[in-house]
């Protein structure tokens, strides 16, 4: 089915509950990942279209059946706690719960799931199983992590849901792919010429600038999970190690005007610290800035 044929999760997910919105949090992950924090779900009987996104759910406290059928075929469980729902992307199916049942969810951006998959399976684009009150105790401790983090305020509580959420991508194809997904030994693709050039440019127009990993694998819209391969494959460094060599390359040429102390320019360049920034430039050019400038 066509990308632009796919229905908007939060809109049916909504009319699912008959209008009671699921509390999706304000702040978007990499890969158009949305979360929503814990939140009862009351008894319902809805025909889901096929959606964009993947649907994670996982319940905390059960009552009653659900069950889900897709063409002739029917699942169907007990719903009990420390258990894990899964509804794939792309695929109708008419889903039912008789009990009002507590949960938490992760809405997986396909474009997400498709990187975590190249890194593992070359590219090979995985399909997914429908999972009804489903036991993977991994899984389920995994979401209960995000929903721990959503509400924790920690500064650091994005970065740790965004690992988290690359494990859950990997859990996804390790246990509930209709086909195993075995790591490849073979060749990895890297980052395309225009991505590159996207990268390096930005890295470029903005040395001196405290540049999050996250920024630049937002700008060919990876996840840190796979961007960061990718670029070493492209360029033959970390993309920490390309922006350190560009900062040396613009120091170097700093350096030819004597008029400016060295302090200064370790400041133009994007170090706090003078000694930070002797430090790196010694590493890379094998001279300490002072020494670089009394050969010039």
């Amino acid at each position: 089915m066509g990308r632009n044929a796919l229905a908007d999760t939060t809109i049916h997910i909504r009319r699912l509950q008959r209008g009671l919105s699921p509390p999706v949090i304000p702040e978007a992950f990499a890969g158009d990942t949305r979360l929503v924090g814990r939140w009862r779900n009351r008894p319902f009987e809805y025909n889901l279209p096929p959606l964009k996104d993947h649907i994670i759910s996982a319940t905390y406290v059960a009552a009653g059946n659900a069950s889900v059928t897709i063409g002739q075929q029917t699942l169907s469980a007990p719903a009990r706690s420390g258990m894990i729902t899964f509804a794939p992307r792309g695929h109708e199916g008419f889903w039912r719960a008789d009990g009002s049942v507590e949960v938490s969810n992760v809405f997986l951006g396909h474009g997400r799931l498709l990187a975590c998959a190249d890194q593992v399976g070359n590219g090979r684009e995985p399909e997914l199983l429908h999972r009804v009150h489903f036991s993977d105790p991994k899984l389920f401790t995994i979401m209960t992590m995000i929903n721990d983090e959503i509400s924790s305020g920690d500064v650091m509580s994005h970065l740790y849901i965004e690992q988290l959420l690359d494990l859950l991508c990997l859990q996804l194809l390790r246990a509930h792919a209709a086909t195993s997904i075995p790591i490849s030994p073979g060749p990895r693709r890297g980052l395309s010429a225009w991505q590159v050039k996207r990268v390096t440019t930005y890295i470029r127009e903005n040395v001196a600038e405290d540049i999050r990993l996250q920024e630049l694998a937002d700008l060919v819209n990876l996840s840190r999970f796979h961007f960061c391969t990718a670029f070493r494959m492209a360029t033959g460094h970390t993309p920490y190690g390309w922006l350190t060599r560009q900062r040396i390359a613009h120091a170097k040429t700093l350096l030819k005007d004597r008029t400016l102390r060295i302090v200064d320019i370790a400041l133009i360049v994007g170090y706090e610290a003078q000694s930070a920034f002797s430090a790196s430039f010694r590493k890379v050019v094998g001279l300490t800035p002072s020494e670089f400038r009394r050969r010039l």
